[in-house]
């Protein structure tokens, strides 16, 4: 399987993208800094809203909660990982806000 993101990184044959020694700024991750874990939030939080039952609420939140501090470590992981380079993406691209990524990429592009 062929995605854009392993079109655009930087890893050992036969290890996961996840290994990459390339920071990818370009596509998705120029808007959001984790793009799949938004994305799975959204989908947890959609199901609940579909469901509508105490369990699965209660089940969604706390699923939701975890990404979000899985997000943290792979954060302070990248940084470890990247360095400044790491911190200034950190400062262009928020985390998860995918309006305020947009708004801030059409930004850029003005100025640019």
């Amino acid at each position: 399987m062929d995605t854009s993101l392993e079109r655009k990184v930087e890893y050992q044959k036969g290890k996961s993208v996840v290994h990459t020694t390339v920071l990818v700024e370009s596509g998705i991750y120029s808007i959001v800094r984790h793009p799949q874990y938004l994305g799975l939030i959204l989908l947890v939080l959609g199901l609940v809203l579909i469901s509508q039952h105490w369990l699965s609420v209660i089940s969604g939140v706390t699923g939701s909660v975890l990404f979000y501090i899985d997000v943290r470590k792979e954060e302070q992981s990248n940084i470890e990982k990247f360095g400044d380079d790491y911190k200034r993406y950190m400062q262009k691209v928020p985390r998860m806000n995918f309006l305020v990524g947009v708004i801030r990429l059409l930004r850029r592009r003005k100025r640019g």
